[in-house]
């Protein structure tokens, strides 16, 4: 969603914030802005906040920005929730008065908005948009009137929020500081190469090009970064020189107590984010999928047998009195959660339920003591899935593994057990090589489960093995057929509808294809388990509504196949995607795709594939930003 990038250094910062939100444009937005803090102003002698924001894209921020220089400023892009895109919506927030202004970047949601706009109403404040955060900006801007330092009074006004924030502020009271605080939504420190330069970012892949050291801010932090001289009574932590001044970070906890944070050296590079030679992320992502897998299934692929370590170190013994199985997640990780219910099952003989995690939190349910909860993210930060969490804990449940992309993130952090999936930074909003590497992720699980149980042979435990190493290089045949995909796209240009019909494990990987689809083609999109036909979707089969199914040679292929017949007698347009000898041939009206042999329990892997290269293309032929579908974020931290 919203991202954040503030800078403090030497030379001018405009170039960097620029370049940061840039670098955040996967994350979705609708409007962008920064805001920057001089000195002096050439008439007044006092310092001043300029401000611009621009509705749209970071390169019209960019063209409106020029000529602007400072060495002290905060960006941000939005993703709209209280407001329409406006540019009076657009952050950064500003309050002014009593030879004072505020100037903040926010992201999250402020749910007790509402009650805080009629107090700073009567207070004389003047709102000039829609938003939650001007909100923010106000009172913060009533604190730092009545507060010694500009720290102090963020940290006041954040214990007045309800609700999940990031927040960065200006102040021209206060004009070598930049103040921030977090809870619920992410914020990081970037340690610059050079020892005048200090930064903060939502998003690691926003400052890889300037730092690869990072503080990850905690829930509840506050922090500041300044500059003063290096005569000043004041010591700071984390404090660097540069031409008799001294840079420095002090960080607080939610108590307002200072604290210390660990610095992390991140793995990251800059070319890890960059586009290389594909047309979009999405593109290259899927393309990155056999590279994706074997770096998940790294420490599997040679061993001769699993280990529950796989999951931390007291994985065996919290594994070992496992009798239920909660998944919670969203998305695309909701659907990997279905799949792996089918696994569990059949695996472990272990019931699994899975639940929305945005559901869930709000109903009353029923835990059984010896429950794993399993929380499924690629970002880490995924607020329902968070929330979800906290929820179960509250619930009784004391075992949590969370299966994640991010090894910094919230959701590694609020679980005991986890399993990093090693996928690389996913730029696209549609999620593709995060949602196979989470797959193969909880197959392991699946695995490891039914040998603890008992329920895994030493034979089957070598097939299944087998099977992994042999995944990346059967996902890259799959690839090859990318051009007979591109075929299919042009027939679905002009669709407004397609039904996907899976059955089994595979009806999981049906709902995904119709996520996809409707995600970046915006062509309405439903999936059914094929069996459901006759219960009500057969109803809007017809020549004008593209039916894709999923079949693969497994037990319930001639079960799919009399579905599929139901579908040819109403002039329904069939678009199979099938394995070898499954027995299906392309005729009047059945198109055919087939792929390899079929690979058992871990076919749904190879089979999803296909349906994000339909998707992608479609996208493309009708003419739409594959990688920034609109209304859609990619990290979602706001409920």
């Amino acid at each position: 969603m919203c991202g954040i990038v503030a800078a403090l250094g030497k030379t001018n910062v405009v170039p960097f914030l620029i370049q940061g939100l840039k670098h955040l444009e996967y994350r979705g937005y609708d409007s962008a802005g920064l805001a920057i803090l001089n000195d002096t102003n050439a008439s007044s002698g006092v310092p001043t906040i300029n401000r611009v924001r621009a509705v749209g894209r970071v390169a019209e921020l960019k063209a409106a920005s020029q000529g602007l220089e400072a060495n002290l400023g905060i960006a941000h892009t939005r993703w709209a929730t209280h407001g329409a895109v406006t540019q009076d919506n657009a952050h950064p927030h500003y309050s002014s008065g009593q030879g004072l202004e505020i100037c903040l970047v926010h992201n999250g949601i402020i749910e007790n908005h509402q009650a805080l706009r009629a107090e700073l109403s009567k207070a004389g404040y003047c709102f000039t948009s829609q938003t939650d955060t001007e909100v923010v900006a106000h009172l913060l801007h009533q604190e730092r009137l009545k507060a010694t330092s500009l720290i102090e009074a963020l940290h006041t006004c954040c214990e007045k929020l309800q609700g999940a924030y990031a927040i960065a502020v200006l102040s021209s009271q206060d004009p070598q500081q930049v103040a921030a605080a977090r809870l619920g939504a992410p914020l990081l420190v970037g340690l610059g190469r050079n020892d005048h330069e200090l930064f903060l970012a939502s998003d690691a892949s926003a400052l890889l090009e300037l730092t690869q050291q990072f503080i990850y801010l905690e829930d509840g932090d506050r922090c500041l970064i300044a500059r003063q001289d290096k005569s000043s009574s004041v010591s700071p932590t984390n404090a660097v020189q540069t031409d008799g001044l001294v840079v420095k970070l002090k960080l607080f906890s939610r108590h307002f107590e200072p604290v210390e944070r660990e610095v992390t050296q991140s793995s990251l590079r800059a070319q890890d984010v960059a586009l290389g030679p594909y047309r979009h992320f999405m593109q290259k992502e899927i393309a990155e999928q056999p590279g994706a897998l074997a770096a998940t299934l790294e420490h599997v692929i040679g061993a001769s047998s699993l280990s529950p370590e796989l999951f931390g170190v007291e994985a065996a013994k919290e594994l070992q009195s496992i009798d239920q199985l909660l998944i919670l997640a969203c998305g695309t990780s909701f659907h990997a959660g279905l799949v792996a219910k089918y696994w569990v099952e059949e695996l472990t003989g272990i019931s699994c339920h899975v639940e929305i995690a945005s559901e869930y939190r709000y109903r009353k349910s029923v835990t059984r003591p010896n429950t794993l909860v399993v929380a499924i993210s690629q970002s880490g930060e995924t607020a329902d899935t968070l929330a979800a969490i906290e929820h179960a804990k509250a619930n009784g449940v004391s075992s949590c593994l969370a299966i994640c992309n991010v090894a910094e993130s919230s959701l590694i952090r609020a679980c005991g057990l986890r399993f990093l999936t090693r996928a690389g930074p996913e730029i696209g909003v549609a999620s593709t090589k995060a949602f196979t590497t989470q797959l193969a992720a909880l197959f392991l699980l699946a695995l490891v489960l039914g040998k603890l149980k008992g329920r895994l042979t030493t034979e089957d435990e070598s097939r299944q093995l087998q099977a992994l190493r042999h995944l990346p290089a059967a996902v890259s045949s799959v690839l090859l057929q990318e051009e007979r995909f591109c075929e299919w796209a042009s027939q679905f240009v002009d669709k407004n509808h397609c039904l996907f019909l899976g059955r089994g494990l595979h009806y999981p990987i049906a709902l995904e294809g119709a996520l996809k689809l409707k995600e970046i083609s915006y062509i309405h999109a439903e999936a059914y388990a094929a069996g459901e036909l006759k219960h009500g979707p057969l109803a809007l089969v017809d020549r004008d509504m593209p039916v894709v199914a999923v079949a693969p040679n497994d037990q319930l292929l001639e079960k799919l196949k009399s579905n599929l017949e139901e579908v040819r007698a109403r002039g329904g347009r069939l678009y199979v995607i099938a394995d070898q000898s499954s027995g299906f041939e392309a005729s009047e009206g059945v198109e055919l795709i087939t792929l390899g042999d079929h690979a058992g329990l871990l076919s749904p892997i190879l089979h999803v594939v296909p349906l994000q290269l339909l998707a992608y293309h479609v996208a493309l032929a009708r003419g739409h930003d594959v990688d920034k579908p609109r209304n859609l974020a990619k990290s979602v931290t706001v409920e």
